[in-house]
């Protein structure tokens, strides 16, 4: 009976992957919010991001979401170099997989190391540091739920319906914005830019402002979407004798 129930459980979650695979497909086909262009997440892969790292896990929701963006990007093609882009997805979504697993010292390295790659860039003190507020405001997100998962023992129970809600936010947020820090990387520290598209300064200008409009905009619909729909999937997995990652 006990090898039943793992056979099942293995079948089950390798069904979830494909399920997960296939609503990753389906939001990376599908264009955007008509919003002014900014570069940054042209279909709706935004919206399933967070969700498949948290309930996945971290390198099976990466997985899934590296799977949904190939083809996906195959399926629309938009260039050959968004290819490239789009591997912020999957990251985004290992990274909000591993702070839902309390794992915040890799996500806390990741961003460490990118921000710094970021400013030690030349041209990057040319562009206008608001224009990536929501990338600043996640990472003070990330040091205020480190210092308060040291304070409190407790505020990171996954299990405790009160605290479900602001921890799959928090998860959310900060996962699609490490999606966002990854793209700014391939774009500007290792100058993409400029080899691949012929940018200057003040086109880097020009885009720096749109993008701190649209982006927020659509994590801040993302992050709502995972709140409000996140409790009942999670529920609805955990019925079938799944366990999320935190468990």
């Amino acid at each position: 009976m006990h090898l039943f129930m793992e056979k099942f459980k293995k079948s089950s979650f390798v069904s979830l992957i494909s399920v997960f695979a296939a609503f990753n497909v389906i939001c990376d086909s599908l264009m955007s919010l008509p919003l002014p262009f900014s570069g940054v997440w042209y279909s709706w892969i935004f919206i399933a991001t967070p969700i498949s790292g948290i309930l996945l896990g971290p390198y099976a929701g990466f997985l899934s979401s590296f799977i949904g963006v190939m083809v996906g990007h195959s399926m629309v093609f938009r260039g050959s170099e968004e290819f490239l882009f789009t591997f912020g997805a999957p990251i985004g979504a290992m990274i909000s997989a591993l702070l839902f697993s309390g794992r915040w010292r890799e996500v806390l390295v990741y961003y460490l190391v990118l921000l710094g790659a970021f400013f030690v860039t030349p041209v990057a003190w040319q562009l206008p540091l608001w224009g990536m507020w929501d990338v600043f405001f996640a990472f003070g997100c990330l040091l205020t739920v480190i210092v308060a998962m040291q304070k409190w023992k407790n505020i990171w129970n996954t299990r405790a319906s009160t605290n479900l809600l602001y921890i799959l936010a928090l998860c959310a947020f900060i996962g699609l914005e490490a999606d966002v820090l990854f793209r700014i990387f391939i774009f500007v520290p290792c100058q993409t830019y400029q080899s691949i598209y012929g940018f200057n300064v003040l086109d880097l200008q020009y885009i720096w402002g749109m993008g701190a409009i649209e982006t927020p905009i659509k994590a801040a619909l993302s992050t709502l979407i995972t709140t409000i729909m996140g409790p009942p999937i999670i529920m609805a997995v955990k019925k079938m004798g799944l366990t999320l990652v935190k468990d």
